[in-house]
């Protein structure tokens, strides 16, 4: 279901729906998430057991990280990312002792480190307005609880694993709002966080859960839906009498897969008679933005505290642009944008994965972006051969200018692709776009790398294999391969002072990508040496290879297809002169 439609069902009468949330929805409050703690617990073995001091700073460093868990994996512990991650950790650092977890746990999230996001004061806001009635946790933290006093001006009982007696009368009694943390608060000192103790659910809290399943629809944000348990009780929630009546939404980040067992719990409810969707998002902040926006009648006390921040007129006059010789090159080239495209109109809701899907045989031929409608760029014929019956109709567009908008990120690496094909025609040169940029690798396999020539006299080689280097074995990549690198240039748009700049960034591309991580050795010695002046020559090489000329301060303008009309093929207008920082005028 597209976002917008599925506020609409929900602004228009909020009170029906109940709330579950996951450590996705804490995290916004800075916060960290099961994965930041399972990393911090690796963190701990590893610094007891080698004796090393490593700081959570350092693990921000993915070479420390790949330090680690590689000795981590030689001790047999479970492989990156698997289910038993957390389990495990937790009993290699703290066994059994209760107490330890919580006073653990209690450091992680404690209310003195919780800063309210947007999205955490709009559900403090629903409850406190009696906009939503009930909420539902995974989190142990006390992040709700803040939201509500801090908007509200009220204080907020969490039902959890101590007392939970009373939690199915407070919901059969209307006692609203109503807050439960079904596996406990870090307060307390029961806690359930581990696979033993999440075999299956308090009961009276299941009770709870079951009965605002048989009388309120359910929207579920920032939780991937890998607890066994919290499944288990949502799918016996689709067996009462009318189960989730106004409907089941499942919220996910756009262009992230959902987790098996939601797309199953979904079918399910599909097939009970429940209207159950899949709904991708930006964030959950976005998503609660957009609601409280759409929401009529908003009490204004609430409305002032939810709307912190307010846009106000800033003007800081820059100072006058020196005259004196530069004394920094930057590198960032000046680049116009195209403002039309075309607009798909489809005979079904298509996620990111399926409509990867479609126009997979297509990459070099179209280049698309989602949000509230599909936009693409490439030639109609191509895109209806691609989308066959799918497609009714294709129309123009406009494409927003102002791609660093929250609102319209999407649109970002909608133009980096474009940029990214447009730069590699003709050119021994691999394009690759990642969700953060583009990539220019130089390609190995090319017939003729003469145009190249400019990068090697810098480098030497452009590309290679790593010798004695093989790429891990996880799930997705069963199979070990030799590692190979070779040179790149990563590019991405930014806005500053009014203008669009492209932004060049000399790197090493690793294949297969998902062996970067073991890598990190290899990449530090061949990028070691790359300071200023060699630096300066490697950004003159890219280029003049991406840009295909030796010529400066002209202004060239580049495509990414062969053919096709503005609209489906669309101009870039990139300068060949970088910019530079001059001397502040005094």
């Amino acid at each position: 279901m597209l976002q917008s439609e599925f506020i609409s069902n929900f602004c228009e009468r909020p009170s029906r729906f109940a709330w579950f949330l996951g450590a996705g929805t804490s995290r916004t409050a800075g916060l960290p998430t099961a994965g930041d703690v399972i990393w911090d617990l690796k963190r701990r073995y590893y610094r007891l057991e080698q004796d090393r001091d490593v700081s959570p700073q350092d693990m921000q460093n993915e070479a420390v990280r790949a330090r680690i868990q590689a000795f981590l994996d030689s001790q047999g512990f479970p492989p990156l990312w698997a289910d038993e991650e957390y389990t495990t950790y937790f009993e290699k650092i703290f066994g059994d002792d209760r107490e330890r977890q919580r006073s653990y746990l209690k450091g992680l999230l404690s209310e003195d480190k919780v800063t309210l996001s947007v999205g955490n004061r709009v559900l403090g806001g629903l409850m406190s307005a009696g906009l939503t009635r009930a909420v539902f946790t995974t989190n142990f933290d006390s992040v709700v609880e803040k939201a509500v006093a801090e908007v509200g001006g009220a204080s907020l009982q969490a039902y959890s694993l101590e007392g939970t007696g009373s939690a199915l009368n407070a919901i059969q009694n209307e006692e609203f709002p109503f807050y439960c943390k079904l596996h406990g608060d870090f307060r307390f000192e029961s806690l359930k966080n581990l696979s033993i103790d999440l075999a299956t659910q308090n009961e009276n809290l299941s009770k709870a859960l079951l009965a605002a399943g048989s009388r309120f629809g359910l929207v579920v944000a920032g939780y991937s839906g890998r607890d066994a348990s919290v499944m288990s009780l949502l799918s016996k929630a689709l067996e009462a009498a009318t189960p989730f009546p106004h409907g089941l939404y499942w919220t996910g980040l756009n262009g992230s897969s959902s987790h098996p067992a939601v797309e199953s719990l979904l079918d399910k409810a599909r097939a009970a008679g429940v209207k159950a969707e899949y709904v991708e998002i930006e964030t959950f902040d976005a998503l609660m933005s957009r609601i409280w926006r759409n929401i009529d009648g908003r009490p204004a006390a609430i409305d002032a505290k939810v709307r912190k921040a307010r846009i106000s007129s800033v003007n800081i006059p820059l100072p006058r642009a020196g005259e004196k010789k530069p004394i920094l090159r930057l590198n960032a080239l000046p680049i116009a944008l195209p403002d039309r495209c075309l607009q798909l109109d489809l005979n079904e809701i298509m996620d990111w994965r399926n409509l990867r899907a479609v126009i997979a045989d297509y990459r070099r031929d179209i280049v698309i972006t989602k949000a509230e409608s599909v936009c693409c760029w490439g030639e109609e014929a191509n895109i209806r051969q691609a989308f066959g019956k799918r497609l009714k109709g294709v129309t123009e567009t406009t494409v927003p200018p102002d791609f660093h908008s929250g609102e319209n990120l999407h649109y970002k690496a909608f133009f980096e692709e474009a940029i990214t094909l447009s730069l590699a025609v003709g050119k021994p040169l691999i394009p690759r776009v990642k969700p953060s940029a583009g990539f220019l690798i130089a390609d190995a396999h090319a017939v003729d790398i003469g145009a190249l020539a400019s990068l090697q006299r810098v480098v030497g080689k452009v590309s290679g294999s790593i010798p004695g280097l093989f790429s891990p074995i996880d799930d997705d990549h069963p199979k070990a391969e030799p590692v190979s690198w070779a040179e790149a240039l990563r590019l991405s748009l930014d806005a500053k002072d009014g203008r669009t700049w492209l932004l060049l960034e000399p790197d090493v591309w690793i294949w297969p990508p998902h062996a970067r991580k073991v890598a990190t050795e290899f990449l530090g010695q061949r990028k070691s040496k790359r300071f200023n002046g060699t630096h300066n020559q490697l950004l003159n090489a890219w280029t003049e290879i991406a840009l295909g000329t030796t010529e400066r301060n002209v202004t060239l303008e580049i495509r990414p297809f062969s053919s096709g009309t503005a609209t489906e093929n669309p101009t870039f207008r990139i300068g060949s002169r970088t910019a530079f920082a001059m001397r502040a005028a005094r």
